[in-house]
């Protein structure tokens, strides 16, 4: 185990490098997280209005990666894990002004079960014969298989322009808020090229999994007192310096760090901020370095809570939520019924609504102001659930350039960053941008930087 005098600072207190400076200081290493904002937690944030529990940005994480559970146990948060009511989980599309529920048994963009597909109007019977074509496919040819192809282009070459308008995009955007005609399939949805590689048709591959569609438990996890808890409960011990890094320079026996205008060393350093801010520092260390952290690209997004009282409420019930596809998008880009989704977040005689804004076709909606917002969302959950009734409180959240954009040639420019890192000896880098983007994901690329600290290796990233 390193002395006690090994010195680490880590730049962001999202929960990467929470995750980091956690697993270091409970190993006995000095360790230091410097945050730019008053609080810690990044996107993370739960606040409370009477007994409403409203979470700020994510709300929940996949059960199916484990990280995120891990850390919860290791925290003593165990016995407040929850799961999403599943029995309820009912997601709407909207098509033609309509909200139609997507048809059970679809992954992403491939149909699991028939029935269902049949009996949907969310497609047409088009798209329905050429899902049904696809079940002959043959695996790719090795130029296609080796070939970066966008989201977009794989979906139209499997399933056609309508799954790519009312399944893959609005699915997709609540997650990375991007274009598909940008977004790298293999960064993205690894899985289905596999899929494809293996068995030709992605339809028959997913009717064949013993996996694919099935789920033991609930498929989202988050805490009953809202993921909030979780930045509390890992940050407890930590040693926090609210200032923004401005520098990061080598030097023989480490590096050198300006913080507050004032220098401090150290001998590693984790930068776990986003990459258009990391890319500057690492400018100094290698310039080439900073260039490819700065040609990842982000999107904005937005929240707004609104609370209603449920005695007032005049709108259509739909599920879990709905997702508007972009093109039959106005500004709101989905909207849950956060009650539904989850139990222990509203009261009976209260409804909350989570409406989401943003995403690249929409970066202008973080300048309005927030009664123009209110009266946006208030508009278009009127045009989509004929919802009339005042909301008794709202709660709007701004996050600019937060969801890393996986875009084509994705994988190529991480290995590259890595290459590039691993010359640096005692540089970590962790956060969303790199080989995941939800809470599990982040969660792993800190603590595998913490493992490489207290290992004395300097590689950035965990195997997957």
């Amino acid at each position: 185990m390193p002395p006690d005098a090994h010195r680490v600072v880590v730049v962001g207190g999202g929960i990467s490098g929470l995750s980091a400076a956690y697993d270091l200081t409970r190993a006995g290493v000095e360790c230091t997280v410097f945050e730019k904002q008053p609080r810690l937690g990044g996107v993370i944030e739960t606040i409370a209005w009477e007994d409403c529990l409203l979470e700020s940005g994510p709300d929940s994480f996949l059960s199916a990666k484990p990280e995120a559970a891990a850390l919860i146990a290791e925290l003593g948060l165990q016995e407040d894990l929850i799961g999403s009511n599943d029995h309820q989980r009912v997601t709407y599309i909207l098509k033609m002004g309509r909200l139609v529920p997507l048809p059970q048994g679809i992954v992403m963009i491939v149909p699991t079960r028939v029935l269902p597909l049949l009996r949907s109007s969310l497609l047409g019977w088009g798209t329905k014969v050429r899902m049904a074509i696809e079940l002959f496919r043959r695996p790719p040819t090795k130029y296609l298989a080796g070939r970066d192809r966008s989201v977009a282009e794989f979906v139209i070459d499997h399933f056609g322009q309508e799954t790519l308008d009312y399944l893959a995009e609005p699915l997709l955007s609540g997650v990375y808020g991007g274009d598909p005609r940008r977004l790298s399939m293999a960064g993205v949805l690894p899985r289905f090229l596999q899929m494809e590689a293996k068995h030709g048709s992605l339809g028959r591959a997913a009717m064949q999994s013993k996996s694919l569609g099935s789920s033991k438990g609930s498929l989202f996890r988050t805490l009953k007192g809202g993921l909030g808890s979780l930045v509390d409960a890992v940050s407890r011990n930590l040693t926090v310096r609210y200032d923004a890094v401005e520098a990061v320079e080598k030097t023989d026996n480490g590096f050198r760090v300006r913080a507050g205008g004032d220098w401090l060393s150290a001998d590693q350093v984790v930068l776990a901020c986003p990459t258009w801010a990391a890319a500057p520092l690492c400018g100094e260390l290698d310039g080439d370095l900073g260039r490819l952290l700065s040609n990842i690209g982000y999107s904005s997004s937005l929240t707004l809570s609104l609370i209603y009282k449920a005695s007032e409420f005049d709108g259509q019930r739909a599920g879990f939520g709905f997702l508007v596809p972009q093109r039959e998008r106005q500004r709101l880009a989905a909207a849950t019924f956060v009650a539904t989704k989850f139990s222990h977040r509203a009261p009976q005689d209260r409804i909350i609504l989570r409406c989401f804004f943003g995403g690249t076709g929409d970066e202008a909606i973080l300048q309005e102001a927030d009664d123009s917002l209110l009266a946006i969302a208030r508009r278009e959950l009127k045009r989509i659930l004929g919802l009339t009734a005042s909301p008794i409180f709202h709660s709007i959240s701004r996050w600019p350039r937060s969801m890393a954009q996986y875009n084509m040639g994705h994988l190529a420019r991480i290995q590259q960053i890595k290459d590039r890192t691993v010359r640096i000896p005692g540089l970590h880098l962790a956060g969303n941008a790199y080989e995941g983007i939800g809470i599990p994901d982040c969660i792993r690329t800190g603590r595998a930087a913490a493992k490489e600290i207290l290992a004395g290796n300097v590689a950035a990233f965990a195997p997957k």
